[in-house]
């Protein structure tokens, strides 16, 4: 990075530990150290992500949901009414003396109220259909991420001995004989992990705004946000080995999750709730043990042993709590999930 871009955010004496300068870790041909500019990169990868989703939902998903028996519901087109959309979104259900009001307003009788209020509500709900499609393009992108996460790191010296991520720290140069000066050259492996997690990332960034609305809509913005700001600063700061762990312990249980509502959208009850055993294990296996006891424990103790305590020390601790405690929250809500259907059963 040039001098003027670090000058006010990118200061050495917070990124970087002591007696290291930004361009000790500058790309060189004897030294492939992560390329900041490269973090621009998955922004127009996300988005080409999108149009890629786009097409398999309309011709894989959407097929293969059909297959299974879902059809896309068919509502009955309402005339535009300003008024009564005003009222819908203000309050889900009303009671007989809002609608006698409002039929007063817009010169309609209480039972037309009532009917284009019912067919308005059934044309914003969005049918199974939808849902499976936006379910099952996660779950392949994550059975996709997951098991070339893990060729990636099998042969790493730092998955087998977390030390490895902190030894000769920052100055880690990729685990490949391919010297990548530019997106000509044949790329590292961890450099397409990177990449491709932080474009799929961007991806749910954006699209987020115009899927399904989800109840934890907010939460889940806030873990979007956690996690790229986490692999940005990582990538930047040469936290890659470290980072590699930290995503594959992520990826792994949210197959089963996505694959579990595919089964539910389809009526498949008995996979569904196999599916959901499996994701609610791996779950608390990956997400509050492996994570916590494994990872965290290294970046917040472990690490101290090699270098000292810098202020992106605490950056990126913050950022890993920060995911733990969205883990902590979901968790509350998985196990909640999982004994309403122990019970039901």
């Amino acid at each position: 990075m040039e001098s003027s871009e670090v000058s006010w955010f990118w200061k050495e004496d917070i990124w970087l530990p002591p007696n290291v300068t930004w361009k000790d870790l500058e790309p060189r041909p004897d030294k492939p150290y992560a390329n900041f500019y490269h973090l621009y990169l998955p922004i127009p990868f996300g988005i080409i992500l999108i149009i890629i989703r786009t097409l398999l939902e309309w011709f894989a998903f959407k097929p293969f949901g059909t297959s299974l028996g879902l059809r896309a519901r068919r509502v009955r087109k309402i005339p535009a009414n300003s008024i009564l959309e005003k009222a819908a979104a203000r309050n889900h259900i009303m009671d007989r003396k809002q609608i006698q009001g409002l039929a007063k307003q817009v010169d309609m009788s209480e039972r037309q109220v009532e009917r284009w209020l019912r067919n308005y509500q059934l044309q914003r709900k969005p049918n199974k259909l939808t849902k499976f499609c936006e379910t099952g393009w996660r779950c392949l992108v994550y059975i996709v991420m997951f098991v070339y996460g893990i060729w990636v790191i099998w042969d790493k010296p730092w998955t087998w001995d977390i030390m490895e991520c902190w030894r000769g720290f920052p100055m880690h140069c990729y685990d490949s004989e391919e010297m990548m000066e530019s997106l000509q050259f044949i790329s590292p492996d961890v450099w397409w992990y990177y990449m491709l997690e932080l474009s799929f990332y961007w991806s749910l960034m954006f699209s987020q705004f115009f899927d399904i609305q989800r109840k934890d809509f907010w939460q889940m913005f806030m873990h979007h946000c956690a996690t790229i700001c986490l692999l940005s600063f990582s990538w930047a700061c040469n936290y890659t080995r470290i980072g590699t762990l930290v995503l594959a312990c992520h990826d792994c249980a949210d197959i089963f999750l996505d694959g579990a509502k595919m089964a539910k959208y389809a009526g498949r009850t008995r996979v569904c709730n196999l599916l959901f055993g499996i994701f609610t294990f791996l779950w608390i296996v990956t997400r509050l043990g492996i994570f916590p006891f494994k990872i965290i424990y290294s970046t917040c103790w472990e690490a101290t042993t090699l270098y000292p305590v810098f202020p992106a020390y605490y950056i990126f601790n913050s950022l890993l709590m920060a995911l733990l405690l969205l883990h902590v929250f979901w968790t509350y809500w998985i196990l909640r999930s999982a004994l309403k259907a122990l019970a039901g059963h």
